[in-house]
Parts: C-alpha cells; sequence; structure tokens
C-alpha cells in the first residue's frame, strides 16, 4: 500500500539556501531608500507646551505661606 500521508499532507520542495538566491531584487530604488532613512526627529514644541500644560493641572495647589 503507498504511502498517501506524504503524498496529502507533506509536498515535496527543493529549498535554496539564503546564498544561492539570485536574480534582481523586485524594487531596488526602495531598497535604496530603505538604506537611508532617517533616524527619530526632535519633538515639535507643541509636545513639548502640552506636556507643560498638563504637569500644571497635575500639580497641587498650595497657598503661600507669609
Amino acid at each position: 500500500m503507498a504511502n498517501k500521508a506524504l503524498a496529502t499532507r507533506q509536498k515535496m520542495m527543493l529549498r535554496a539556501m539564503p546564498a544561492q538566491q539570485f536574480g534582481k531584487p523586485r524594487n531596488p530604488i526602495a531598497a535604496l531608500a530603505k538604506a537611508r532613512a532617517a533616524g527619530p526627529h526632535a519633538k515639535p514644541a507643541s509636545t513639548e507646551r502640552q506636556a507643560a500644560k498638563q504637569q500644571l493641572k497635575k500639580a497641587p495647589l498650595v497657598p503661600e505661606d507669609e
């Protein structure tokens, strides 16, 4: 009797190792753009203002003693 499990569940595939792959990339311009992508930028001034406002709202109100 033939081994049906191998025929239905597992297909024989030839896999190439990463070093053996060849051919041109799908989009060479996209690869170049991804390689020179910039890092994180400075936070905008509006973000800093909003953070300062939130800290003021969280700060407890304490009367000054004279």
